[in-house]
């Protein structure tokens, strides 16, 4: 397919599905930039047409997973309106199920150390991405007394911080962390549990 590509004339986008395999398969370091080249069809040589190197080629995986994040999370909190309890939940199911879908985007995002202000266009989609979450903790927060309501950046982190652990010890067939139940309900539980502590949710709602 990556060769398919790059003879008509997309040898960037060959290149960017050659190393979002190689993420996942070998993780954001664990892969050559010759791998990448080799994988797509082309020389080594031929990749500095478009990336700089590894480094660039990764940045660009994560600026794509980004648009994707931002459009499923996006939607995700649509789905749940007016209700901002079901808006919140949604964007945390939203999260698993991205990583679950686009491992090799999620890692680059999330595990290859890319910063994202390293250009403009991977900054101004990732802050748009992380918007979608940090909205439905705002949403939500409205209904805790203000005198006890975290910031709705601390909020959404917080969720955002359980869903990375869900997904790093229970939907990536990490060993030695098997446990007995799905992880979308470890998610939603511990979800839950969260909500119930900040008075959102009833002691058995």
């Amino acid at each position: 397919m990556a060769k398919r590509g790059y003879h008509h004339g997309n040898l960037a986008q060959a290149l960017v599905n050659a190393a979002l395999e190689l993420i996942e398969e070998k993780g954001p370091t664990g892969f050559t930039l010759s791998e990448a080249a080799k994988a797509a069809g082309v020389t080594p040589a031929a990749v500095y047409r478009h990336f700089q190197g590894r480094e660039d080629i990764i940045a660009e995986c994560a600026r794509q997973g980004y648009e994707i994040f931002a459009e499923e999370m996006e939607r995700a909190y649509e789905t749940g309106q007016p209700s901002a309890l079901a808006s919140f939940e949604a964007t945390g199911r939203a999260y698993l199920a991205f990583a679950r879908q686009h491992p090799g985007h999620y890692v680059a995002m999330f595990e290859s150390g890319v910063n994202v202000q390293r250009n403009a266009d991977l900054h101004q989609i990732a802050t748009r991405a992380n918007a979608v979450l940090e909205r439905a903790a705002g949403d939500l927060s409205q209904h805790i007394p203000a005198s006890h309501r975290p910031p709705a950046q601390m909020f959404s982190a917080h969720i955002w911080a359980m869903s990375h652990g869900v997904v790093e010890l229970f939907a990536r067939n990490s060993p030695g962390t098997n446990v007995p139940y799905p992880p979308e309900d470890l998610l939603e539980t511990g979800i839950g549990i969260y909500l119930r502590g900040l008075g959102l949710l009833a002691p058995d709602g």
